[in-house]
């Protein structure tokens, strides 16, 4: 597959040729992927091209047959979900993962609680952990609701915003966003942007899984083309229209 040229700097993540089967299914046939500091990296395809099999290979949540992952120009094979976040890499799934009857700063800290006291006679450290929540999020957030509040009563972007701004938090290295607005009305959506925009500005390394060709000519600086479990192209967003991703994933750029 022919790349564009980019930028020289290490990749925070780059894939290659790799391969998954289930079987007799082939899930990935040699698939590519660079994600670079800085930047936003989209991964577009039609259903079943292989998109939520490569990011569970790259976060850990399963093994893959061949082919190269390399974090930092380092190879390596992340064994779960729980080295990736060790690693600097966190996911905002659709479902986003938070505890509905905890609020914004218990869901900010779940499962990586402070604790102050001396030995076995430790305590949480509620006012350390709200204290910096509230710091956290307000340098994200520009509508951002009490550290206070109960998931439950939050809105839906509100709820998105909440879930990447945690990621962002925790995902020195990168944070994966499957759908990110998908279900969000105009406003929200605007809002969860915005937010994907600020990342971009802190240097953060991005990589949205999304179907909405629209937002990801908005927000992504890469787009990355998978069709029946490879890769088929990558394309700068300013060297392209949404026309030519729409052939890519259809098949239609093949046809002569």
């Amino acid at each position: 597959m022919s790349t564009p040229s980019t930028t020289s700097a290490t990749p925070v993540l780059a894939v290659h040729g790799l391969s998954k089967s289930f079987g007799a299914v082939q899930a990935l046939l040699g698939a590519d992927l660079i994600c670079r500091p800085g930047e936003v990296t989209a991964l577009v395809g039609d259903n079943g091209a292989g998109k939520s099999t490569l990011i569970r290979c790259i976060t850990g949540v399963q093994s893959f047959d061949d082919g190269d992952i390399q974090f930092n120009g380092k190879s390596m094979r992340l064994g779960s979900p729980t080295e990736a976040r060790s690693r600097g890499i966190e996911t905002v799934y659709q479902d986003l993962a938070l505890v509905e009857d905890l609020t914004v700063w218990q869901n900010m800290y779940l499962n990586r609680e402070l604790t102050r006291g001396i030995g076995p006679l430790r305590l949480l450290d509620r006012r350390r952990m709200i204290d910096e929540t509230r710091q956290r999020l307000e340098r994200l957030l520009v509508n951002m609701p009490p550290v206070s509040a109960r998931v439950r009563r939050l809105s839906g972007g509100q709820r998105q915003s909440i879930a990447i701004g945690r990621a962002a938090s925790w995902g020195s290295t990168l944070v994966i966003m499957d759908e990110p607005t998908a279900a969000l009305g105009v406003r929200e959506r605007d809002s969860v942007e915005k937010l994907i925009g600020r990342l971009r500005e802190d240097q953060i390394a991005q990589l949205i899984i999304s179907h909405d060709l629209e937002q990801v000519m908005r927000v992504a600086d890469t787009v990355w083309i998978m069709r029946r479990g490879a890769t088929v192209a990558e394309k700068r967003v300013a060297q392209t229209t949404r026309e030519e991703l729409v052939a890519a994933i259809t098949g239609a750029d093949q046809v002569r």
